[in-house]
């Protein structure tokens, strides 16, 4: 794995591809506009200030809230039925979407997910003055994904050491990208590079020469 940093500095634009590119589950002028104003409505009580900073355990961060809040108003405007919960740790933040029939959240290669988690998280700093280590998955999609990323990584690893030539995966984005990476780190067969543009960003498995 020698691009796993670059793949790290090129997320923020790329997100901002995949944006543009998921962004057709959201192409109703009302549902586009209403998206808009969640940027701008306020969910401050009198004391929030104080319940943030007196927050006891097992209670969420603001940041949380905020986005609970801004994905339930979302699901509302697009007319899908969902629960929304959180899930966080010292360092990040998951909010998990669960409900039936919201494959148009996920959408082709999981790009109109990744324009979502984009989007939410900008909602979140702009409330809370923080840039979160956001994840928002769909009924544990990324989770089930990451599973089945890294055996596919194992697989197509042992391909490329046998028959001694490169294997290229489907483009993926930057997250998915980085599950290939770490899961073939310490393989000693072969390492792994990302390349092309934007949202056809791939990663290609190469064997090593001994």
């Amino acid at each position: 794995m020698n691009d796993d940093w670059s793949d790290s500095v090129a997320r923020d634009s790329e997100d901002r591809a995949a944006v543009n590119s998921g962004a057709s589950a959201f192409e109703d002028d009302d549902v586009d506009s209403q998206i808009r104003d969640l940027g701008r409505v306020e969910l401050r009580g009198p004391d929030d200030d104080d319940v943030m900073d007196e927050r006891q355990p097992g209670q969420v961060s603001r940041g949380a809230a905020v986005g609970v809040e801004i994905l339930t108003r979302l699901l509302d405007y697009l007319g899908l039925d969902g629960d929304v919960n959180a899930e966080e740790s010292e360092t990040s933040l998951m909010l998990n979407i669960e409900g039936d029939d919201l494959g148009v959240l996920i959408g082709r290669r999981g790009l109109t997910l990744s324009s979502l988690q984009y989007l939410v998280r900008l909602m979140i700093a702009s409330r809370v003055d923080e840039w979160p280590s956001l994840t928002v998955d769909v009924c544990g999609y990324k989770r089930r994904r990451h599973v089945a990323l890294e055996e596919l990584a194992r697989k197509l690893a042992d391909q490329a050491k046998y028959r001694k030539r490169p294997v290229t995966l489907e483009p993926m984005p930057p997250d998915e990208r980085r599950i290939v990476h770490l899961a073939l780190a310490d393989n000693p067969d072969v390492y792994t590079e990302s390349i092309g543009e934007d949202v056809d960003r791939k990663v290609v498995i190469h064997p090593k020469r001994g």
